[in-house]
């Protein structure tokens, strides 16, 4: 009687973790078999997805919280769920993970979908570095490489395509969200998307497409606000993230990296000289990375460092934070 009740509850244990298995394979896919599946590349993007499609979608991001567009590889487990996305919504500006995923996607899922969320964009040129001969906002817009494809082709198959995807965008900078006007645009290709692979939801999509523009606009509003009677200040961020957000708002991005690229012992000395020259006091770092640079050239100006999100999914609430913390830091 013993063993046979030992072996029922062995029986039963062995159930219930299959069961837990199971569960926690589903969950670690990302997907939802019920509903759409859309992948995206970065956090803020996330966002705009869901306020677009709400409990419609399920949304696979390729980058997670604390790592670097620029950088990141994305595993092999989330290359095996791109294959069940139907849609991906690719910045389209020239990241890096974008750069290395797009030959792979053909492979992984030929029918998917991709959006192309900078079309109708103007990008801007990242300059080389020289902080002796500084233009009205540190960068200048590129005006022959304005995006004139559209987001989404008009092919007849089901799962659309955009022809552009592998435009070079080297010398540009990708970082085209931190600017709530491109946001608009980007929202605008998503919409698109979304629309083509499920019209019959495309009135539920619109209203929320709309009533999410409408808090964009809220938010530009407020930032102007914040940053009133600044118009050709300057702040300085170690990496150069923020200049669509400086060319919208009037403002003047002083970067410490070249490009991109860790600075010299010369550029460092130059950044600090012209820190002082313009009475800077603050370096501004993304959040989660290295601030020894950072604190370094804060210390020769009597400064301090501050961290800043470019990459976080809560985009209104978080961009707004960031305008309130240069406008403290703006010389």
């Amino acid at each position: 009687m013993k063993k046979t009740l030992l072996a029922l509850m062995m029986l039963l244990l062995i159930c219930i973790i299959l069961t837990a298995g199971c569960a926690d394979e589903q969950n670690i896919s990302g997907t939802d078999p019920d509903g759409m599946v859309v992948a995206v590349s970065i956090l803020p993007q996330a966002e705009f997805v869901e306020k677009i499609a709400g409990d419609n979608v399920e949304v696979i991001v390729m980058v997670p919280p604390g790592a670097s567009p620029h950088s990141y590889e994305p595993t092999p487990s989330q290359l095996t769920s791109l294959s069940n996305a139907q849609m991906y919504a690719m910045v389209g500006s020239g990241i890096t993970v974008e750069d290395a995923l797009m030959g792979k996607i053909a492979d992984l899922n030929p029918d998917m979908m991709i959006v192309d969320c900078s079309a109708g964009i103007k990008l801007m040129g990242m300059e080389p570095h020289s902080h002796e001969d500084e233009d009205e906002h540190g960068h200048e817009a590129v005006d022959d490489h304005e995006h004139e494809h559209e987001a989404v082709d008009d092919h007849d198959h089901e799962h659309e395509a955009v022809d552009d995807h592998d435009h070079d965008h080297t010398g540009l900078d990708p970082h085209i969200w931190t600017s709530p006007d491109n946001v608009k645009v980007m929202v605008e290709n998503i919409y698109k998307g979304l629309v083509a692979l499920d019209p019959e939801n495309e009135a539920t999509y619109l209203e929320n497409k709309n009533a999410y523009l409408a808090e964009l606009d809220a938010l530009d509003a407020e930032i102007r606000t914040t940053l009133s009677g600044k118009e050709g200040s300057s702040f300085m961020v170690y990496h150069p993230a923020w200049g669509y957000f400086a060319n919208h708002y009037g403002l003047i991005q002083v970067p410490v990296e070249i490009e991109g690229k860790e600075p010299s012992v010369s550029d460092m000395k130059n950044v600090i000289d012209l820190a002082k020259e313009k009475g800077i006091k603050v370096v501004f770092v993304q959040t989660g990375f290295s601030t020894v640079s950072a604190s370094a050239i804060a210390s020769e100006i009597g400064g301090e460092v501050v961290e800043i999100d470019p990459l976080a999914k809560d985009y209104i609430g978080n961009l707004a934070k960031v305008a309130e913390a240069f406008e403290k830091g703006l010389a």
